[in-house]
């Protein structure tokens, strides 16, 4: 073997660990200087190496609006963002084809960004009403395609905190397969799912959809397709918590499913599907994504624990990457946090080795027209 090619992998291993083991520790070790590039207002000098943390801090608060109870809280959540600021640099240097900093996440830790703004739960079986994706010809798949381009994704949307990025992955899928249907691009209701779906797996103990506290995108489409389909968004408002009740009116239904299928791992099927049936439900480890700027996201190494549900929505042949790195092919993805999270609430994220686990659980819906639709 090339002994620098030996030397490359140790060092990509023990970065990986090291982040792995510094992203569980407590937020108490000592600060390692100022972060080069974070990036909180466009007004200020961001590359000024002689901003301190307590000026990036003030900053990010101003930015995002943040202000807490006490003295004492706020103490804490300065300790945790200068922790964070550690960690996007650490991200920086596995992921250098993407920027990495502050973003509205920085004082929360790596536990309580997973609990409040993840949950999925990743199970792997296909769903009794799933069935496999037919295999597509895939000569002819354009080089570069995007569904924004031809009105099939609704504006990002925000989870706030709480778990439910599963139900805004399965309202982007069946948005979109609602707009080939029917030419009309409908918002559907997440709260519909947040309240009302609990679809469970019978083998598997625990495995139901819960609200907040987290689901699966094909559970949600087993719901769907049982409920007889999802209320609009205006009709069923989000209100980011868990009710008491479920506020279902099935007179109301504006998208119904009429079947999903789940894709296999090869990239050019995932290309050719999304294509042909619309913007995807996939399923992402977004260990990366609470420190991430823009550009496109390719880590070294990028568990494939899956904990986040997104929406697929396009690809690119070539992203920006820095010089003397190759442009990577890249995924476009929507994501639930907001405009004001990465590149206007998308994420891209390169295409070719699943990374991130961003190949394993992919599903495409197909959507009936409905009366309250037409």
């Amino acid at each position: 073997m090339d002994p620098r090619f030996s030397l490359f992998f140790l060092f990509v291993v023990v970065a990986a660990a090291a982040t792995t083991l510094m992203d569980e520790v407590d937020d108490s070790a000592s600060e390692s200087g100022p972060f080069i590039r974070q990036v909180v207002d466009g007004s200020e000098n961001v590359n000024n190496p002689r901003l301190g943390a307590e000026h990036h801090f003030e900053l990010f608060k101003r930015r995002f609006g943040k202000s807490y109870k006490s003295q004492e809280e706020h103490d804490r959540r300065f300790k945790v963002f200068r922790a964070n600021l550690r960690r996007a640099h650490r991200h920086q240097s596995l992921d250098p084809s993407a920027t990495h900093g502050v973003t509205q996440f920085s004082d929360l830790t790596p536990s309580e960004f997973r609990r409040s703004f993840l949950g999925l739960r990743s199970r792997l079986r296909l769903p009794s009403d799933a069935s496999n994706a037919p295999i597509l010809p895939t000569e002819d798949l354009p080089t570069d395609f995007d569904w924004r381009d031809h009105g099939a994704v609704t504006a990002v949307k925000n989870q706030g905190s709480c778990g439910s990025c599963w139900s805004f992955s399965t309202t982007g899928a069946l948005e979109g397969a609602n707009f080939l249907a029917t030419g009309k691009l409908v918002s559907l209701s997440e709260q519909q799912l947040v309240d009302c779906d609990h679809e469970c797996d019978p083998e598997e103990p625990g495995s139901c959809d819960s609200g907040c506290n987290g689901g699966l995108m094909n559970s949600a489409f087993e719901y769907t397709l049982k409920a007889g389909g999802l209320m609009r968004e205006e009709d069923y408002p989000y209100t980011g918590t868990d009710r008491a009740t479920c506020k279902f009116d099935k007179s109301k239904i504006a998208a119904s499913v009429s079947n999903f299928s789940v894709i296999s791992l090869d990239e050019d099927q995932i290309a050719a599907n999304l294509v042909k049936n619309g913007p995807l439900a996939v399923a992402i480890n977004a260990v990366f994504m609470q420190t991430y700027v823009g550009g496109v996201s390719c880590p070294y190494i990028c568990s494939k624990r899956l904990d986040h549900g997104v929406l697929l929505v396009g690809y690119g042949s070539a992203g920006y990457a820095p010089v003397r790195m190759k442009e990577k092919p890249y995924w476009i993805i929507k994501n639930s946090w907001g405009e004001n999270w990465g590149e206007n609430g998308f994420y891209k994220i390169c295409r070719g080795r699943n990374i991130c686990g961003v190949d394993s659980m992919v599903s495409t819906v197909a959507a009936v027209q409905t009366a309250t639709s037409q």
